[in-house]
């Protein structure tokens, strides 16, 4: 049995973490932390989790979280999981951190969070479909962003492949995605009835769909423009991808069924965000604009969980040498 730790259990990714593992087979968690909720029961946060989890919040001890876990999942924000992964380390703990602190090189974590990175060590970045190989033996990885997720899925075959010039990519995500502390951008009267674009293009997660994307094929070009919605779950990303040669559907339907052969969480079928709600899976289709060089690819996928907490748990499976679907093998929640 993998016992786990979260540090950081009481936002939106700390529940969905909870939630998915009280379920996994292999894994018992062991401890939660939150400095301001330390002492009080896991359901006092999480009414969902009532009579699932006899867990309470504890303060954060690194050398005690040693004694009690295998592995760590961060939940915390950016910035402060490179001040709390150390110490972690040093206990001889492996971590998964949801946080942006560990999917980019620090210079370029530097560049694009405006913050100093005072843990620069290599990183892993988390995302199974690529990296399956170098996580199985990481000590930290660094669990991908949720645009970047939905975004790299619906692009890599084509990259790979070598026939993209650019991507125009366009996403539109539930408002989940911006975290459990109430905000004007989340106040219900402006985002009900609504849609809104936002750091149209300039957003942070476009570093991790370059650094991702252009190790594929170095001279493409990728822009990227997201979305808020009103909905809570899912991002549903089209991804506009203009090719250096004509391609017939079959082709193209060749390239994506090759590249995620062997991949479970991955399907080709009719995007929906309420076929992939609540479940890790990714769900891509495409079209052929005939006469044009341009391939439309849209993916949708739940920010939540193939997003956050599912895809760190199909990390942790991988790490420990499971099935990456252990635990975490379910379908959406439509309609």
């Amino acid at each position: 049995m993998i016992r786990v730790g979260i540090i950081g259990g009481t936002g939106y990714t700390g529940g969905e973490l909870l939630r998915l593992l009280c379920m996994h087979p292999m894994a018992e968690v062991t401890v939660v932390t939150s400095r301001s909720q330390a002492g009080k029961p896991l359901e006092a946060i999480h009414p969902n989790l009532k009579g699932l989890m006899d867990l309470r919040f504890e303060d954060l001890d690194p050398a005690a979280i040693g004694d009690k876990c295998d592995v760590v999942f961060t939940a915390v924000p950016h910035g402060a999981a490179m001040s709390v992964v150390p110490g972690l380390v040093d206990a001889g703990l492996r971590v998964i951190d949801l946080s942006a602190d560990y999917r980019l090189p620090a210079e370029v974590f530097e560049r694009v969070y405006k913050k100093k990175h005072l843990d620069p060590r290599p990183n892993v970045y988390g995302l199974p479909e690529l990296h399956a190989e170098e996580i199985k033996n990481a000590t930290v990885v660094g669990n991908p962003g949720c645009y970047p997720t939905g975004a790299i899925l619906a692009g890599a075959p084509l990259v790979r492949a070598g026939v993209v010039e650019r991507i125009v990519f366009d996403s539109k995500s539930g408002i989940s995605g911006a975290g459990q502390e109430p905000s004007e951008t989340t106040h219900y009267p402006n985002v009900a009835e609504n849609i809104r674009a936002y750091n149209i293009t300039t957003h942070r997660h476009k570093a991790e769909i370059e650094q991702e994307l252009g190790a594929l094929s170095p001279n493409a070009r990728f822009s990227f423009t997201p979305h808020v919605i009103p909905s809570v779950r899912g991002i549903l990303t089209t991804a506009h991808v203009f090719v250096n040669r004509p391609m017939a559907t079959e082709e193209v339907q060749s390239i994506y069924e090759e590249f995620y052969a062997d991949k479970p969480f991955v399907r080709m079928n009719k995007p929906s965000l309420a076929n992939v709600r609540g479940s890790n899976f990714c769900d891509i289709s495409f079209e052929v604009d005939e006469g044009t060089d341009r391939i439309v690819v849209v993916s949708a996928i739940d920010n939540m969980v193939k997003g956050a907490a599912g895809q760190a748990i199909q990390n942790m499976n991988i790490m420990y040498g499971l099935d990456e679907r252990t635990g975490i093998w379910m379908s959406g929640l439509p309609p």
